[in-house]
């Protein structure tokens, strides 16, 4: 498969550094408004190429993003001082306005993954620019902040994160919720697992999570600017399952018609991605407190789309 890459800052070279990496991608294309930066991450990826895969990495224009299977959007302007979120919504706004155009002339059947912040509401501006059905644009969403809850709580249980079965749902960002009520290790509950090891899952423990995750993001961004491993890695799995038809199961981010009584909203929950993109919404069982806070969260994310006016 081919894959774009619009945005070759860190998390657009990271996620190319990722798919070269593991081979998923048989051509990886670079795309910067700064040609010179992409053809150096190009270059620089291309150089770890032979001790992993086969892959082929280059920068390009969008005439190279012809037959390209997924395009990932990474690009995007960042916060000026006194600027409002919504102000920088509306800049980022006219900046995707000319890249998604640019895309779907040379790749029409693509799938776009979303990777530039704020990422719910940067997909809902996708997906209405690009007039896409919303399976196809995809939004990074809460995989990021799911990779840590199951980080944690391995690390707690002693097992495997694979083995631990949990999400993050709604916004990527401070009102996200913490499915708590529904994790599962292996095939049985979360408090029943912890009770049968004797590592109890308490309410501080809980609070320490929460926190950390929560804050994860602004914890490395003060130590050194930026993240951008966790996500690059993230959007690369993504798209081994899009080339491969995995049909696995992640929270991402997509225009959903319902999402805990919020109509026509962007926002994370479970949902199984295969070759043609998302294939079908898994509708988690909360209980009030979760149901509640998703539904605040995801109001917030309503007002936030609404008010960009597309």
């Amino acid at each position: 498969m081919k894959v774009g890459i619009v945005g070759a800052g860190m998390v657009g070279s990271t996620a190319g550094y990722a798919l070269a990496l593991s081979g998923i991608a048989s051509e990886i294309v670079l795309i910067d408004l700064n040609s010179a930066l992409a053809i150096a991450q190009a270059e620089d990826i291309a150089h770890a190429v032979p001790f992993n895969s086969a892959s082929v990495i280059r920068a390009g224009s969008y005439a190279d993003l012809a037959g390209a299977g997924v395009v990932v959007l990474a690009a995007g302007v960042g916060q000026r001082p006194g600027e409002t979120r919504l102000q920088l919504l509306g800049r980022n706004a006219q900046v995707f306005r000319k890249i998604v155009g640019e895309v779907l002339t040379q790749a029409p059947e693509t799938i776009l993954l979303v990777a530039a912040n704020p990422v719910d509401i940067m997909t809902y501006i996708a997906t209405k620019l690009s007039g896409l059905p919303p399976h196809r644009v995809i939004g990074s969403g809460t995989i990021l902040d799911t990779a840590r809850f199951r980080s944690l709580l391995a690390g707690h249980l002693g097992v495997s994160p694979q083995a631990v079965h949990a999400y993050v749902l709604g916004e990527h960002g401070d009102s996200e919720v913490l499915a708590w009520s529904n994790v599962h290790v292996g095939a049985i509950s979360l408090l029943d697992f912890a009770e049968q090891i004797g590592r109890p899952i308490t309410g501080d423990l809980r609070a320490e999570m929460d926190s950390n995750i929560r804050n994860a993001a602004y914890r490395i961004i003060a130590g050194k600017g930026a993240t951008y491993y966790g996500i690059g890695a993230g959007l690369a799995r993504i798209i081994r399952a899009i080339a491969n038809d995995q049909r696995d199961v992640f929270s991402v981010s997509i225009l959903t018609p319902s999402i805990a009584g919020v109509d026509a909203v962007v926002g994370s929950i479970p949902r199984v991605i295969g070759a043609r993109g998302v294939i079908v919404d898994i509708v988690p069982d909360l209980d009030a407190v979760e149901h509640a806070a998703l539904n605040r969260s995801e109001t917030l994310l309503k007002g936030l789309a609404d008010q960009v006016g597309l």
